[in-house]
């Protein structure tokens, strides 16, 4: 029998330290995502080759780990900042970042295989790196995590699987609390255990409740504040739990939860109090301090607003619902987007025909209701548009009238069959015609009015009410003229609460009217 270990050729072109080196210098410099292709591609066939020695193994997957840093922060931001329509492109780019921390996560797992065998265990400079590799390869499979949940799910067993694998490999050899360098850099310490609790700590974080770029502050949220989590063997301290021996998605704590060998305990601990200072901080400031890396640009109220929603997961009092939710069976019908309701509500005047613009109704199946919303089940092979944060038209079988809502989490099963939370703004949506204040008078077609959606026929308690307008209309500094049923008011901005891709919502005072 050949000892290939010992010194058989290996039928590969990064076999040899000189052409790796080469093969990395040849990628594309200017194009992110055909580089991270062909660093994949390497990664795949690494991993398919079984002769490598351990050394040379890893080193090879070093190589092309540190290649791609650049590369895949790059398609990271540009998945972030892509228009909901390009539906190709962001599947493109999805695949192509999660087949990469897939392949990458695959390889240091690979190293850590082969390191376990009787063979590799006694190569010289090996034994000083379990924890840096097992390190690494959790680091995979958080981002691995990360990217299943921007699409909402479902997470595959094998991630929870491998995660837990890692750990209690790390537990038992005794390097899981060892602080080491995972990555070189200011920003590379840390331990396995830390990793383990980033992935687990991030499933904590209700991040389905959150859009894409959010839950990327959430995200980072996690990687700053996790060396202050907690993990234990007891429940005293901690939030959630995770079964090492039977690994699942982390689940919230009930009371009497009895510890068990395998049953490892955690939740936010010091960072709890931590993150609560940091919001303080940032709204007495008015700007994000600079020692937070979030690896992008962000708006204060984006930053704000994550960190509120974290918070809430990681308290150790659940957030409570506002009303509870009925077991029912129905349907309603749905729209996407404020054109789509706008349409829908109120067709407009255009004499032109084109019969190439479909509506995009949709019906779907509704299993629970509450005071504030719905819980949907949304079909299997349409609604690539739904986002977080989507607004949408709903009109149920029961009336005539359309309501408006908006999507507030989504996820998917194993069958990826889609669920969805809807909070309701209005059962009745009231289409208006909008603009500056003075100028809305004669509603002349040159003056091109606006329209939107008022969401209430009265004023609240605040003696505010609503209004749905598009995207960039509101602004703090300006009155508005609204006419609803033939009569005109003037409404005073109040607040803004909330601006998505398509619309601003927006409070308003009405100080007066006119026939």
């Amino acid at each position: 029998m050949a000892l290939r270990w010992i010194g058989g050729k290996v039928d590969h072109p990064m076999a040899d330290a000189k052409q790796a080196r080469q093969i990395i210098d040849e990628l594309p410099a200017g194009d992110a995502s055909k580089a991270l292709e062909e660093i994949t591609y390497w990664l795949e066939t690494i991993n398919q080759t079984e002769q490598f020695k351990l050394l040379r193994r890893l080193e090879n997957v070093d190589l092309l780990d540190g290649a791609a840093q650049n590369h895949q922060r790059k398609l990271t931001r540009d998945y972030l900042s892509m228009p909901r329509q390009l539906k190709f492109q962001e599947n493109r780019l999805w695949t192509a970042m999660f087949g990469f921390w897939k392949q990458l996560g695959d390889a240091y797992l690979r190293c850590l295989d082969q390191q376990e065998s009787a063979i590799a265990i006694s190569v010289t400079g090996i034994r000083k790196n379990p924890a840096m590799i097992a390190a690494r390869a959790m680091r995979a499979l958080t981002l691995q995590l990360k990217w299943t949940l921007l699409r909402y799910g479902p997470v595959e067993a094998r991630i929870w699987s491998e995660l837990a694998r890692l750990y209690r490999a790390a537990e038992s050899k005794g390097f899981a609390d060892s602080v080491i360098e995972v990555y070189p850099g200011s920003h590379g310490a840390g331990s396995v255990k830390e990793q383990f609790l980033k992935a687990m700590m991030l499933a904590a974080s209700s991040t389905d409740g959150l859009p894409p770029v959010r839950q990327e502050v959430a995200e980072r949220a996690v990687a700053h504040f996790s060396s202050a989590f907690r993990l234990s063997t007891r429940a005293e301290g901690c939030t959630h739990c995770f079964d090492l021996a039977n690994p699942k998605a982390p689940v919230r704590l009930f009371k009497g939860a009895q510890p068990t060998a395998t049953l490892r305990f955690f939740g936010a601990g010091d960072g709890y109090a931590q993150l609560i200072q940091l919001l303080a901080q940032i709204q007495a400031k008015g700007a994000i301090p600079s020692d937070i890396n979030l690896r992008g640009s962000y708006e204060n109220d984006v930053v704000v607003g994550v960190l509120r929603h974290v918070a809430q997961y990681w308290s150790d009092k659940l957030p409570a619902r506002s009303s509870e939710r009925q077991k029912i069976s129905g349907r309603i019908t749905v729209v996407p987007g404020l054109n789509e309701i706008l349409q829908t509500i109120e067709p407009s005047n255009d004499d032109t025909l084109d019969f190439s613009q479909e509506q995009q109704a949709e019906s779907w199946l509704v299993e629970n209701v509450s005071d504030d919303g719905y819980g949907a089940i949304i079909p299997t092979v349409k609604s690539d548009w739904i986002r977080v944060g989507t607004l949408i038209g709903m009109q149920s079988e029961t009336t005539k009238y359309w309501g408006i809502g908006l999507i507030r989490r989504i996820a998917r099963d194993e069958q990826n069959q889609g669920r969805v939370g809807i909070q309701v703004l209005s059962k009745t949506a009231i289409p208006i015609k909008i603009s500056k204040s003075g100028t809305i008078s004669s509603f002349k077609p040159h003056r091109e009015p606006q329209r939107g959606i008022l969401l209430s026929t009265a004023p609240d308690a605040q003696g505010e009410i609503g209004v749905v307008m598009r995207e960039g209309i509101f602004n703090p500094r300006d009155s508005l003229a609204m006419m609803v049923r033939d009569k005109t008011y003037l409404l005073l901005p109040a607040r803004m609460v909330e601006a998505g891709e398509d619309f601003d919502w927006a409070k308003f005072k009405v100080m007066q009217k006119s026939a």
